[in-house]
């Protein structure tokens, strides 16, 4: 298993992780198999999604907030029911098939790390598989 650490800065933010995740695979000379992607942290998601143009990772983060706001009726005591809601919609983890060595996503795809609950240092836990 490998660990990413991240820092966000923001209340809710997005980290493009994709670099980072392709090159734990590229080390780990795994030429063909899965990346398991996963994210320990129940105010947080991982997803995959546009990566070339930034404003997508601000529309998904405005299109959430109007969706499931910080502030309504939750009973949740920590305050920060949102944010839970928010990483059960996106998910904590995506598996990935490695091909030659390198993931396999898609022409404009991304694997990136959604803050809900920050700004807090993070993990990411990673783990490639073999075929």
């Amino acid at each position: 298993m490998q660990i990413i650490e991240l820092e966000t800065s923001k209340h809710s933010e997005i980290l493009d992780i994709t670099e980072r995740v392709d090159s734990i695979v590229q080390k780990s000379g795994i030429k063909e198999g899965i990346c398991i992607v996963f994210c320990p942290h129940t105010t947080a998601a991982i997803t995959i999604n546009e990566n070339a143009d930034p404003s997508v990772k601000k529309d998904m983060i405005n299109s959430l907030e109007t969706l499931i706001p910080w502030t309504n009726d939750y009973a949740h005591i920590e305050g920060n029911s949102a944010a839970h809601i928010k990483s059960a919609m996106i998910g904590s983890s995506r598996t990935i098939i490695v091909k030659d060595g390198h993931l396999m996503l898609g022409t404009w795809q991304g694997i990136f790390f959604i803050e809900f609950d920050g700004p807090r240092k993070r993990e990411v836990y990673m783990e490639v598989v073999p075929k």
